[in-house]
């Protein structure tokens, strides 16, 4: 009997070892991965730079207090400021520890500028921002907030798509509006361009912050760096995660300088967030990515990912209701529920995830082949197949 905790509903498979897209079970049997530890090996499993980058840096330091002054973390956070809008990081453990922070920067920015009582974070209903508490009322889900009472307060929320909902929802108290650029956890919806760019005029007008949570579409899994960048817009804050680490647990808070300034010593702090071994692995997944190609691979490969899959949906119009997403973070909506689909998906060696509202998550590594996309397709349509 297993002495963990029954929080999660785990699938009945271990596994040994992985290498790129596929992962191996204890009992020796061959898995294309395309959950990648839900999008957070961007660069597939066992990556070789990654591990030769790792040794090395396990072999000189692993952890020293941010009291002291991190090369590698000045390294990486350079690096992110000039590929992105930010002026400033702050390196985290994890997606739900860096949207917490993005909340901690917003509310202290108005502070700082003499406007505490401006302390609300306004976000779309049904959202996704962590398991922490603040992060799951920042959500607004009744299913995630359920028995964690009393609401952790300075959350208000609006309907997804929904402009008068949002525009009324700000008061004289709206410190920012946070929403994710592409919706994963409530089923892979894309905020579209426009939205983007509404959102970023109306936060102009009323004076307030637009922070765009990035955790799982970021990292270059839309087929940009980040995926606000298709529409233009800079935000002032943006927490990322996931593929920044390829697979080691690295979070962050990017921030523009007038935020930014506000975060002084002894406002925000993390035991681990920024130590050495996990800035130099992050470093090293930044060096693939930002190869020349390197991303308009990406684009190609999920163009044609994409068009494939419309391909299934429109042969089982009564099983697929929709192909959603962007890049390699891909959404196919059933009209039924998707439990029992991505069983079959399992049981012929494809590993994917659910989402809401019937979808399921397809997340390929940046680095997948095209050979493996169709091996995937294969699969895919072979279980439409013997359903219909």
């Amino acid at each position: 009997m297993t002495a963990l905790a029954k929080n999660y509903n785990r699938r009945k498979i271990a596994f040994k070892r992985g290498k790129g897209s596929f992962l191996y079970s204890t009992k020796g049997e061959k898995y294309l991965d395309f959950v990648q530890g839900i999008a957070v090996n961007s660069l597939g499993h066992a990556n070789p730079y990654l591990i030769k980058h790792m040794k090395r840096q396990a072999n000189k330091v692993w952890h020293v207090s941010n009291s002291f002054l991190i090369p590698e973390g000045e390294k990486l956070a350079k690096r992110l400021t000039q590929k992105t809008f930010a002026d400033f990081v702050i390196f985290q453990n994890s997606g739900t520890e860096a949207t917490e922070a993005a909340i901690k920067v917003a509310r202290r920015y108005f502070y700082s500028i003499g406007k505490p009582q401006k302390n609300r974070i306004l976000c779309v209903k049904n959202s996704f921002h962590g398991r922490t508490l603040a992060a799951i009322f920042a959500s607004g889900s009744k299913k995630m907030t359920e028995g964690f009472g009393p609401k952790v307060d300075g959350f208000d929320h609006f309907e997804f798509g929904n402009h008068k909902s949002l525009k009324k929802a700000i008061t004289n108290k709206t410190a920012a509006i946070m929403c994710e650029t592409v919706m994963g956890e409530s089923g892979i919806k894309v905020i579209p361009d426009w939205c983007l760019r509404e959102l970023r005029r109306i936060c102009n007008k009323k004076k307030i912050l637009l922070i765009l949570d990035e955790v799982q579409c970021g990292i270059g899994r839309s087929g940009k760096f980040l995926a606000y960048e298709y529409s233009g817009v800079k935000p002032d804050i943006v927490p990322i995660a996931k593929g920044i680490g390829g697979g080691f647990p690295i979070g962050a808070v990017l921030m523009s300088k007038k935020v930014g300034l506000s975060m002084k010593p002894g406002t925000h702090g993390s035991t681990f967030g920024g130590n050495p071994l996990a800035m130099s692995v992050g470093n090293a997944v930044l060096d693939q990515i930002f190869k020349k190609g390197f991303l308009s691979n990406v684009k190609k490969n999920s163009i044609y990912f994409h068009k494939e899959l419309n391909k299934i949906k429109n042969k089982f119009p009564k099983i697929i209701k929709e192909v959603r997403g962007i890049g390699l973070l891909i959404g196919l909506q059933l009209f039924n529920d998707q439990t029992k689909f991505i069983e079959k998906l399992m049981a012929k060696k494809l590993l994917t995830i659910r989402a809401g509202e019937n979808v399921i998550r397809i997340l390929p590594p940046l680095t997948v082949k095209k050979n493996e996309i169709d091996l995937a397709i294969k699969i895919i349509n072979e279980v439409c197949e013997k359903i219909e």
